[in-house]
C-alpha cells in the first residue's frame, strides 16, 4: 500500500466550518502544488464556511514514464482512450481518500456537504470515487479531466445523483477536447446531472475564469446555511 503525501488546507474564513471540498492534483504534481496554482489564478480562493483539502498523491512508479516513481493517484498504460484502466491501484487509492473524508466526518460535515474534484488524473478518480465508491456527495468536479473507453464507472455506476461540473480546454492537446466532452456525454446519458464549460484558447491548464466558475459552483452546491 503506498501512502498519501502531505496534506495541505485553505481553513474557513469565518467562525463556522460546514463543508469541506477535497480537490485532487494532476500526475505528478503535489496538494501544495495545485493549491498554490489555484491561489495564483484567483486570490481569493476561500469561503467563510468551506474548508479546502489538497491532498498529495502516494509515490509510486508509474508505468506511463516507463515504471519511473512518479505522484500519482493510481497507474496507468498510455494516456489515450483506448487502453484498460488499472483497476487495482484505482481500488486502493479510494480506500486512502475515503479516510480523509471520514475525518471530515468526524468533525462534524456530513456526507452530503462534501465536495471532490480535481485537475486531469485528480478528476478521474474524482469520478470513480463519486459514482462508484462513496455515492451521496454534494458534487463532483473534473477539470480537464477524461474516464477511459469502457470505464468501471460507466459499467458500475452505483449513484447518479451527484452533479457534475466539468471543464476542459479547446487547444489540450494531452487530453483532448473530444476525450473530455466524450466522458460527460457517456455520465450524462446514464442519468448524471451536470454541467460541461469549454475554455476557449486553453492548453491541460487551469485558468482564471475557471477557477472563479468553479468556485461558484461550489458554493452553489455547498451553501452557507443548512437547511433542515
Amino acid at each position: 500500500m503506498y501512502k498519501l503525501g502531505a496534506l495541505h488546507t485553505i481553513k474557513p474564513t469565518g467562525a463556522v466550518h460546514n463543508a469541506s471540498v477535497i480537490f485532487l492534483h494532476g500526475s505528478g504534481d503535489t496538494g501544495k502544488g495545485v493549491l498554490d496554482w489555484v491561489k495564483f489564478l484567483h486570490k481569493n480562493f476561500s469561503s467563510p464556511h468551506i474548508k479546502f483539502l489538497f491532498p498529495t498523491a502516494p509515490t509510486r512508479p508509474y508505468t506511463f514514464i516507463g515504471g519511473e516513481p512518479s505522484t500519482v493517484w493510481f497507474d496507468r498504460y498510455k494516456l489515450t482512450p483506448e487502453v484498460p484502466e488499472h483497476e487495482e491501484s484505482i481500488s486502493m487509492i479510494q480506500t486512502e481518500i475515503k479516510k480523509i473524508i471520514d475525518e471530515e466526518i468526524k468533525s462534524g460535515v456530513p456526507l452530503s456537504r462534501i465536495v471532490i474534484g480535481g485537475f486531469s488524473m485528480g478528476g478521474a478518480l474524482s469520478l470513480h470515487l463519486a459514482y462508484r465508491f462513496i455515492p451521496g456527495l454534494a458534487g463532483v468536479f473534473a477539470l480537464s479531466s477524461f474516464l477511459n473507453n469502457g470505464s468501471a464507472v460507466y459499467n458500475n455506476i452505483k449513484s447518479i445523483d451527484t452533479p457534475l461540473f466539468m471543464c476542459h480546454g479547446d487547444k489540450d492537446e494531452m487530453v483532448p477536447l473530444q476525450w473530455g466532452k466524450d466522458t460527460f456525454d457517456q455520465l450524462t446519458q446514464l442519468g448524471v446531472k451536470g454541467e460541461f464549460m469549454k475554455l476557449p484558447n486553453t492548453f491541460h491548464e487551469l485558468k482564471s475564469k475557471e477557477i472563479e466558475r468553479l468556485l461558484k459552483w461550489i458554493e452553489m452546491r455547498l451553501p452557507p446555511t443548512v437547511k433542515n
